[in-house]
């Protein structure tokens, strides 16, 4: 699932303006949404009231969370800064104000919740941020983009730049690797973690295209009629597509990350085939592992098997639901018994048995800071 692009205007004039900015943008990328971008902090005279005048910025955020759930968290880091809501309708002054202005193209209209903002088009302070984030936002009723709201914005209140703020995932400095692989047992979450960070840091995705296997829901009925077709279509279909992905560069992605490695195949292999077939294995794996260009960062998500088997039932493949726990156990085993041979690989083990790093922000968070750190 693709995570929602998310743009928020935020707002304070009262206290400590900038650094009521600066801590509410920390709050929401640690603990609500990742910040993808930020504008620059614009003063701004105070709209609808008399008061001091505004620092106002915008920012791109991407999010797995429902718009409800979105709003629940954002009130949260409101309370968290001091902002005290109150049931009256006027304007007024505050440590922080945070609103949704689009969430992905939806078009939604609750008592809690309107968006797209209703009156962003009346707004110069919510336009010009937007502007600089360079998204390409078409608003889903009027059907115009950012640059032509701002045209015909009757808005004429006057702008000064105070700051510009940091990308927080450049802190991060994933790009530095060229090649991330991100593997994991059945399950772990591997595929979901590695597009996430594609959809977050601009990178070229590569996925495994393990649903177009005709051998795999027949292995999951009959392992020793269908393990070695399983096997071999698999490590052609690895090979064929390392091959091609993670040798062609695109110039508009930072870097590629993959959720699998073709040594995946060998794991997988000494755990399924017998031991002739086997051997048989090992010999054309051997001959195109050499061709395979190997990752900067590999990385293997741990999980634990009775985790492992929550997540297979909720994901609902049905030709999953049959996989025993002692086949899990043995690929486990496979891949770090695999890791403990390697002695040219970058490898990090991440223990991901009590993270949910879609749900929680803070598990993703520290799993970008343990990739940054390595």
């Amino acid at each position: 699932m693709n995570q929602a692009k998310v743009i928020l205007s935020i707002g304070s004039n009262k206290g400590n303006k900038l650094k009521n900015i600066e801590e509410c943008i920390e709050l929401i990328h640690n603990k609500v949404a990742t910040v993808i971008s930020t504008s620059k902090v614009y003063e701004t005279p105070s709209w609808g009231f008399e008061s001091d005048a505004f620092y106002n910025c915008a920012l791109l955020v991407h999010t797995s969370k429902s718009p409800e759930k979105l709003l629940e968290e954002i009130f949260w880091v409101e309370k968290e800064l001091g902002r005290v809501r109150t049931d009256s309708n006027e304007y007024q002054a505050r440590e922080i104000d945070i609103d949704i202005i689009v969430f992905d193209e939806k078009i939604i209209k609750t008592n809690s919740l309107e968006v797209p903002h209703p009156r962003m088009q009346h707004r110069l302070f919510v336009l010009k941020p937007i502007q600089d984030l360079q998204t390409d936002f078409v608003h889903p009723v009027l059907k115009k983009n950012i640059k032509e709201l701002i045209e015909e914005c009757s808005d004429t209140s006057e702008f000064k730049i105070v700051q510009d703020f940091k990308n927080p995932l450049s802190n991060y400095n994933l790009e530095r690797f060229s090649r991330i692989v991100i593997e994991g047992n059945i399950g772990a979450g591997k595929t979901t973690l590695a597009t996430k960070i594609s959809e977050d840091f601009n990178a070229k995705l590569v996925l495994e295209g393990f649903a177009d296997n005709p051998f795999l829901p027949k292995f999951y009925k009959d392992q020793n009629r269908y393990a070695f077709p399983l096997e071999m279509s698999f490590l052609a279909d690895r090979y064929q597509q390392l091959s091609d992905d993670l040798t062609q560069l695109d110039l508009f992605k930072k870097f590629t990350v993959a959720d699998y490695f073709i040594f995946k195949s060998l794991i997988f292999a000494r755990v399924t085939l017998a031991e002739d077939e086997y051997r048989l294995y090992h010999k054309i794996f051997d001959i195109m592992y050499k061709e395979i260009p190997k990752p900067d960062l590999y990385v293997y998500l741990y999980q634990n098997t009775e985790q492992l088997l929550a997540n297979i039932k909720k994901r609902g493949r049905s030709y999953e639901q049959e996989i025993p726990s002692d086949y899990l156990d043995k690929i486990n085993k496979g891949y770090l018994e695999f890791i403990k041979q390697q002695k040219d690989l970058n490898v990090l083990v991440i223990d991901v048995s009590d993270k949910d790093f879609v749900e929680n922000q803070q598990d993703y968070i520290s799993i970008l800071e343990l990739l940054s750190n390595d």
